[in-house]
């Protein structure tokens, strides 16, 4: 009897789910202008093939690989002011171009059409790639070292870190010379090149001046690399 209750129950919540997605498909299209629904195409047919998290973690993947053509070709498509910079683009998208979109339609007649915008889930996960993936900023208890994956003609970027009550004005120069080898990075504070290209973090409320200089190669990293 027990285990009749449990099959009974697990059908009936695979039919409330299905029930679900079958209805919230049908909404999402006429919410979209559909005329003739479908009752077959769930809500995920509409998302899933644009989720903007999706896009932007292969990104991640192309980033830890060392691989910056396709890290920033993949970056310029799901980077919202991309899709607002021309008349065409904005009657395409339809939304806001000045914040991340949860997914943007792949199905026509809707396709390139952002949805749920404001969405903070790929926000946060926008907010982690630039930061981590494209500038490489990374923070292990009070030790910070840079891994950026930076497209050629970027030179240069600066930021200014703050560790508790003390700020850290850091310069990451992109250096392409004859004798760069491969992966080599230099870490100066203060005007003191450092033992190891680390950023060691101190909380004397003082502002500290660093560059760090990488070599063309090394902006490249290899797989396993942390």
């Amino acid at each position: 009897t027990s285990l009749l209750a449990k099959l009974a129950a697990l059908i009936s919540i695979v039919f409330v789910v299905h029930l679900f997605a079958t209805m919230a498909g049908m909404v999402t299209q006429l919410i979209n202008g559909y005329t003739r629904l479908q009752p077959g195409v769930y809500l995920t047919y509409f998302i899933i093939p644009g989720t903007i998290t999706f896009a932007i973690w292969a990104a991640m993947a192309f980033a830890a690989l060392g691989d910056r053509t396709r890290t920033w070709e993949l970056f310029n498509m799901i980077n919202p002011i991309n899709h607002g910079n021309s008349e065409s683009a904005i009657a395409t998208y339809k939304v806001e171009p000045y914040v991340i979109a949860a997914d943007v339609y792949a199905v026509a007649p809707h396709t390139g059409r952002g949805g749920w915008t404001w969405y903070t889930g790929s926000a946060g996960w926008m907010y982690r790639f630039i930061v981590e993936s494209l500038l490489g900023v990374h923070i292990q208890a009070n030790k910070l070292n840079f891994k950026p994956c930076l497209p050629p003609d970027w030179k240069q970027f600066t930021l200014r870190y703050r560790y508790r009550d003390t700020f850290y004005v850091i310069a990451v120069r992109q250096i392409e010379t004859a004798e760069s080898v491969a992966g080599t990075t230099t870490v100066t504070v203060d005007g003191i090149e450092q033992a190891e290209p680390v950023i060691t973090l101190v909380d004397d409320r003082q502002d500290h001046d660093v560059e760090i200089r990488i070599s063309a190669r090394g902006l490249e990293r290899a797989e396993g690399d942390d």
